[in-house]
């Protein structure tokens, strides 16, 4: 059996203080006395990680009942569910969920004792008999976390564990010298088992959090010297993102870090990375993960800084570990081989197990326990394969394969890693199905959002994210759709995405409870107004701008000019991304008013304001013979409509298929139009001095469209108040497939208020010749088509946007 030594040597560090092995025994023997309990009886742990779980554990182990460990953060359904299920006769919980238990205990339908942490008398004696146990007997019983549906009691028996504990102690990777994080909660079987009993068994020590935050994790790390740490991929990864922010501020530490990783020798990488280390205390000698797959190249890059990483693979029904690597013969990307007494087969792609560590069966379900095992294997649901080595790789949950009406099968847990290290504004993401198509649900990361400014959440993430996924993917792999949402995704308490919950989850994303007192404020009245007028959406002090109220680029401008005319006050863009919901927006502007006077956004009014844009004739006219001798010989191209240019200033809306699109209108033109032609350009593709000068003498504008909307707007307006023609791209990016994306109003706001022409413009066959992913464009026919100018006259900014559209799109048909 297992058994705890008595000695002096620290057991548990629990909020500074220090716990010895005798002092343990002593308060698991105080805990045995207050039981009055039966073997075989149960008693359900409710309690968040503290040295009294333990206690409690041990104590019951020691009057030979069985432990029924529960997940603290349980709600009162879960813990109503699970207390009918199996019955236990006392509880021990803390004074935080003593409320919730009390609650729950006038609902059952029979008696049980309830011991609250906090209540308790230590000083007693405590002395109890030692209950005599057989290896068969169940040891505890384990509730699943339910990614499927309602959890499971998972009954483990002593020999199921025994056989985990065994098998660590035979690999020796670790002793009683070392120390490790009480890190993840124990209510689950990997911590239960790896952060608990294996440390206990070993005579090693077990360090308490005070905070579950970053913070406090390295905190602990560097004061107790922790030498093991036990977690999830999902804490790895925040490592990861956090040591490579830092790495790749320095062009010199990233090219320093690619040849170490080349190299791959630890002990250099080890003397390279020493910072590295010392921030995780300097004492760490493997990095353990389990509970769900650790992503390769996270392991890999952790690797090449010098750390151990030991990656294991069980379920809480093999209590729970399967394999995990030797530490001596680490392959990065497997689980491991299998442990001592456990036999791994796959059949069909799924991984069976046999051993001494399956389980006994699901708690009053015999059905399903015997659903579960087919020739005496039990069946992990799980998909994977073994090398020629005998180590174990999994590819996938059987249950999580989606399967596409095209036939192909999609593991969405590929695609949400991949989509997670491209970009540290998502914090989570779960990939689903959604109208025969792939669709990804977005929690951003909202401190980074702040920090870097970002004003367009919807735009960037669309552009920087998505887009550019997508880009490496085959059309199968590709996201059809995406959602942000402002609250995290149902998980695990482990991290695990409970994919069963994600489209009602979606369904629901809008409807999460409010706040429901609001400020008694006028700022704030008046706010609210504005934008519920605006939006025809409900307005909540915790309201999201973008994500609730779905303000885009335009709808922004037009807050900020409302904030501006009624409370005196000039908020930028920046301000706008700092303060996101309108509770913190109405704060600022209650800070910085200057006066409250109600009054009407005019857009006419912003696009008279004093522009910062730079107009003068440039060489434009000199490209335009080369360009279009290019172009007639390497893409015989077509220029037709010139005819329907009958005035000026007019702006010019092409579709946008491909990079060549601006030399193609550089080439189509008549010179006496080109030389007055100016065209609306990303900035950022205007860095450098070199580029500067060539916006500068070439007739280009450079504008942000996605930060800073209204100061392109202005820009834009002051080139058609001086006499000169716009090309402005509605897409506001190339296509992506060949058909149109959708069009912003931009152009139409600027038709409709300085009351000149929309000229629409077709071109096709860029695409074909010079598609998004091609390095260099083909000899393919391309056409250039003016079609009749649109003018504004009656129309609103959506009837102008769409009717432009829509002449495209006609003309591409035809």
């Amino acid at each position: 059996m297992i058994t705890i030594k008595p000695s002096d040597k620290t057991a548990l560090i629990y909020a500074g203080e220090k716990i010895s092995y005798h002092q343990l025994l002593h308060h698991i023997d105080v805990f045995s006395s207050l039981l009055e309990v039966s073997k075989e009886d149960k008693v359900a742990i409710f309690s968040e990680n503290r040295p009294e779980w333990i206690y409690t554990f041990f104590a019951v182990w020691k009057k030979a009942a069985v432990n029924v460990p529960i997940d603290f953060m349980s709600n009162q359904e879960e813990l109503l569910y699970i207390l009918q299920d199996c019955k236990p006769k006392v509880i021990f919980t803390s004074k935080n969920n003593k409320e919730k238990v009390i609650s729950i205990k006038e609902k059952l339908d029979y008696d049980i004792q309830v011991f609250v942490f906090e209540e308790l008398d230590f000083k007693s004696k405590g002395e109890s008999k030692e209950v005599e146990k057989d290896l068969e007997d169940v040891a505890v019983i384990l509730y699943t976390s339910g990614t499927t549906g309602n959890p499971k009691g998972v009954m483990l028996t002593y020999k199921n564990i025994l056989s985990n504990v065994r098998a660590v102690e035979k690999v020796g990777i670790a002793s009683e010298k070392d120390s490790t994080l009480a890190l993840l909660p124990f209510h689950h079987s990997y911590p239960l088992v790896v952060s608990m009993i294996i440390p206990l068994n070993l005579q090693a020590t077990i360090v308490f959090l005070d905070k579950l935050t970053p913070e406090d994790i390295l905190e602990k790390l560097k004061t107790y010297k922790v030498s093991i740490l036990i977690a999830v991929p999902r804490v790895y990864s925040l490592f990861h993102r956090r040591i490579f922010q830092e790495i790749n501020k320095s062009s010199l530490t990233k090219t320093v870090f690619k040849v170490v990783k080349t190299i791959n020798y630890q002990p250099l990488s080890r003397l390279i990375f020493k910072k590295v280390h010392q921030v995780f205390g300097g004492n760490i000698k493997y990095f353990v993960s389990g509970g769900s797959k650790l992503d390769l190249e996270v392991a890999k890059d952790l690797w090449a800084l010098g750390f151990k990483v030991v990656e294991g693979y069980g379920l809480t029904e093999t209590s729970p570990i399967v394999s995990f690597n030797p530490p001596d013969k680490i392959k990065l990307g497997s689980v491991g081989k299998p442990i001592e007494g456990v036999e791994v087969k796959i059949l069909d792609g799924e991984i069976l197990v046999k051993g001494d560590n399956v389980f006994k069966g699901y708690y009053n379900k015999p059905l399903e326990t015997q659903s579960s095992f087919k020739d005496g294997y039990f069946m992990t649901g799980d998909l994977g394969y073994l090398d020629d080595e005998g180590y174990l790789y999994i590819t996938g949950r059987k249950k999580e394969i989606i399967v596409l009406p095209n036939g192909k099968n999609i593991n969405p847990e590929e695609i949400e890693n991949h989509i997670l290290k491209m970009s540290d504004i998502v914090k989570e993401v779960a990939v689903i199905e959604k109208d025969n198509s792939l669709f990804a649900i977005i929690y951003p990361d909202f401190e980074a959002v702040k920090k870097k400014g970002i004003v367009n959440l919807e735009e960037t993430i669309k552009w920087n994210v998505i887009d550019k996924y997508n880009l490496t993917q085959p059309p199968y792999k590709r996201i059809g759709g995406f959602k942000i949402v402002n609250q995290e995704l149902p998980k695990t308490r482990l991290g695990k995405i409970r994919r069963f919950m994600l489209k009602d989850f979606l369904e629901k994303s809008q409807e999460k409870p409010r706040q429901i007192k609001e400020p008694d404020s006028q700022v704030y009245q008046i706010l609210k107004d504005y934008l519920k007028s605006y939006t025809n959406l409900p307005v909540y002090p915790d309201s999201h701008i973008e994500i609730d109220l779905a303000l885009d680029s335009l709808g922004k401008v037009e807050l900020l000019t409302f904030i501006e005319t009624t409370f005196g006050v000039s908020i930028t863009e920046k301000d706008l991304a700092q303060n996101p919901t309108v509770e913190s927006l109405y704060k600022l502007i209650e800070e910085i008013k200057t006066k409250i006077e109600t009054q009407t956004v005019n857009l006419k009014e912003i696009l008279n304001q004093e522009s910062t844009a730079e107009i003068k004739e440039g060489f434009i006219i000199y490209l335009k013979p080369i360009l279009k001798t290019f172009f007639k010989i390497y893409n015989n191209l077509q220029v037709e409509g010139l005819e329907n240019i009958k005035e000026k200033p007019v702006i010019f809306a092409p579709n946008h298929q491909s990079y060549l699109d601006g030399f193609l209108l550089i080439a189509s033109l008549p010179n006496d139009i080109l030389k007055d032609t100016y065209f609306l350009a990303e900035e950022t593709y205007f860095n450098s001095a070199f580029r500067r000068f060539i916006a500068k003498n070439f007739n280009v504008i450079p504008v942000n469209i996605n930060k800073n909307l209204k100061d392109s707007l202005i820009k834009s307006a002051a080139v058609i108040k001086s006499g000169k023609n716009l090309v402005i791209f509605p897409e506001g990016a190339r296509t992506r497939d060949g058909s149109l994306l959708p069009f912003k109003k931009g152009f139409a706001i600027l038709s409709k208020e300085l009351n000149i022409p929309v000229i629409p413009t077709v071109i096709s066959g860029a695409f074909e010749s010079y598609p998004i992913n091609a390095k260099i464009p083909k000899p393919y026919p391309i056409k250039v088509k003016f079609l009749e100018a649109v003018y504004p006259d009656n129309l609103s900014y959506d009837e102008i946007t769409d009717l432009v559209k829509n002449k495209i799109q006609h003309t591409i048909n035809f």
